[in-house]
């Protein structure tokens, strides 16, 4: 692709960005007004949309973010998103929009870049569009992938069923072993210890009545340990903490059922694994366990041989 043609398909990527926003955060809005805010903006170098490239870009937008740009028809006319749950719930398209939106907005900083800092991500990227292609195609890939625990490398196919992005990362749900046709195994490979990768020519069929969705229910991360149920979590938070908690979800099952000036209460269904003690480690004493009574128990054993620790010095 030509320089210009890239340059005017990332212009076109700001201006599908502003509008959805703009539509967004108004509700509702005309056509009159979504132009004077258009005209007050930098991005329209002082020119109106034209009607008919208005349309146009609802139907790229629909296509590109899967966002449905509709029209009451009546009075003024106003425009809506009419999916806008899309937007507000995760999700592919929630993140593709919202991706496209960061990105939108960092191009237009390059002249403060050295103020903007920014997370490192773990490389591994390279290997997500040709994992993809081949789930599109249900065809095999043979990897090279470094196990952290066994210190080494090996070798082997795998059939890829999806991905997650979980803490800056990838990982690739996989089924191994499969040439026993009864062997229905699946393990969960970070992309980032991926060394080399390649799509086969060999196909499969993806487990029968197999669900990403219902994989990885009750799941906290990306880690399934089969030797844990789902069950009900309760975690008595600081109310300071609980802000942070409240603002952004521990779980999707998370429920606050009591709240004053001291502390709250929430509850969640989850499966209480190895990544979700990590985090309530990580919140440090705003957070004590309530319930269950093996986790409260797991939690303070943890927390003594951690005191014991220390005490030496």
């Amino acid at each position: 692709m030509a320089k210009k043609d890239y340059e005017r398909g990332q212009s076109l990527i700001s201006k599908y960005v502003w509008v959805v926003n703009t539509i967004y955060e108004a509700g509702r809005i005309s056509f009159e007004e979504l132009n004077e805010k258009w005209l007050d903006d930098d991005i329209s170098n002082g020119k109106s949309i034209p009607k008919r490239t208005f349309d146009n870009w609802r139907l790229a937008i629909l296509d590109m973010f899967g966002v449905f740009i509709d029209n009451e028809h009546r009075g003024d006319y106003c425009y809506f998103i009419q999916n806008e749950d899309d937007i507000k719930n995760n999700g592919i398209r929630s993140w593709i929009y919202n991706t496209y939106s960061v990105t939108n907005t960092l191009v237009g900083c390059l002249g403060i870049k050295d103020r903007i800092l920014l997370e490192y991500v773990p490389s591994g990227q390279e290997y997500l569009q040709p994992i993809i292609d081949a789930m599109k195609e249900n065809r095999v890939v043979n990897m090279t992938y470094y196990n952290h625990w066994e210190d080494e490398e090996k070798n082997y196919d795998v059939q890829p069923l999806c991905v997650k992005l979980y803490r800056q990362r990838w990982y690739m749900v996989g089924r191994g072993n499969f040439s026993n046709p009864d062997n229905e195994a699946m393990w969960i490979y970070c992309l980032d210890r991926i060394r080399y990768l390649q799509v086969k020519d060999e196909t499969f069929k993806t487990p029968k009545d197999w669900s990403p969705k219902e994989y990885f229910e009750g799941c906290y991360g990306v880690i399934r340990d089969h030797d844990y149920d789902k069950e009900l979590v309760k975690l008595k938070v600081t109310a300071g903490q609980a802000n942070y908690i409240r603002g952004l979800r521990l779980h999707e099952s998370q429920k606050e059922i009591e709240r004053n000036d001291i502390f709250s209460i929430f509850t969640m269904f989850i499966r209480p694994t190895f990544d979700f003690i990590q985090e309530l480690f990580w919140q440090g004493e705003d957070v004590e366990v309530l319930e269950p009574q093996w986790l409260r128990e797991e939690m303070a054993a943890k927390i003594e041989r951690m005191f014991n620790r220390y005490k030496k010095d």
